[in-house]
């Protein structure tokens, strides 16, 4: 089973962290809505608590309904976000609304969808041979993360949670080059949808835009200014003002 964390009482949010993140990354953001939801955060497979399970997105994503209340609404940060628009698809019932932050719903071209398989092998390898520390050093100085602010990014907090194995296995199994396209299936969704990208963060506000647009009337849009793909992080306050709002929405 899955490592979970669970605070506050009320409708149940669930809530999925993204690669090299931890189910306590989410904290400094749920504290508003705590009094009023109980909050359930998931290591998910690979992570902290739940280091040492290996799944891919399809069965991650059943693990993470079976810990999990139901129905639920279910909240997933990039790799988070690939395991809730699972969860959604695979048990819709279980899955009462959707916030999808910086998600895609797939690589649609094969060539480059065994590219990116391979660029996650790569990366596997290379967390298994220099060690957590200097792979997390490496992997928040990428570019998608130059806005991230260092205290917002947690690197300490990353680091002591997190082991190669896990990490390595993540990447082979649910990395996003292990992403079936689901874009011919997002119509299907008829829960309520809530689609959330940083505006700095051009591709994912594209995906985003593209996956809103995929699902229908039932989807919305909302872009967090001044920032990038980790924008609930980056700019918590108006993200919260966000989310608060889709979740209160009848």
């Amino acid at each position: 089973m899955l490592n979970v964390i669970e605070r506050g009482d009320g409708n149940p949010v669930v809530l999925v962290h993204g690669f090299t993140q931890s189910a306590s990354a989410w904290w400094p953001l749920v504290e508003p809505l705590e009094s009023t939801h109980r909050i359930v955060a998931l290591d998910a497979p690979g992570h902290g608590g739940s280091s040492g399970v290996e799944a891919g997105l399809a069965d991650g994503s059943d693990l993470m309904v079976a810990t999990s209340p139901a129905p639920a609404a279910w909240v997933g940060y990039s790799m988070g976000s690939r395991f809730a628009l699972h969860a959604a698809l695979r048990h819709p019932s279980a899955v009462e609304r959707l916030v999808l932050v910086s998600a895609t719903a797939g690589i649609d071209d094969a060539g480059e969808r065994t590219a990116r398989r391979s660029s996650d092998a790569a990366l596997a390898e290379r967390v298994e041979t220099d060690g957590v520390e200097t792979f997390l050093q490496f992997w928040v100085s990428q570019p998608m993360f130059s806005t991230l602010p260092p205290e917002a990014a947690r690197l300490e907090e990353r680091i002591a949670s997190s082991n190669a194995s896990g990490l390595a296995s993540s990447l082979r199994l649910a990395g996003a080059g292990s992403q079936a396209p689901a874009w011919e299936l997002l119509p299907s969704l008829a829960m309520p949808v809530l689609v959330v990208a940083g505006a700095l963060d051009e591709k994912y506000r594209a995906l985003g835009r593209r996956i809103a647009d995929s699902i229908g009337s039932n989807a919305e849009m909302r872009v967090i200014p001044g920032a990038g793909h980790a924008c609930h992080l980056e700019r918590p306050d108006e993200f919260l003002e966000v989310l608060a709002a889709f979740l209160k929405r009848r």
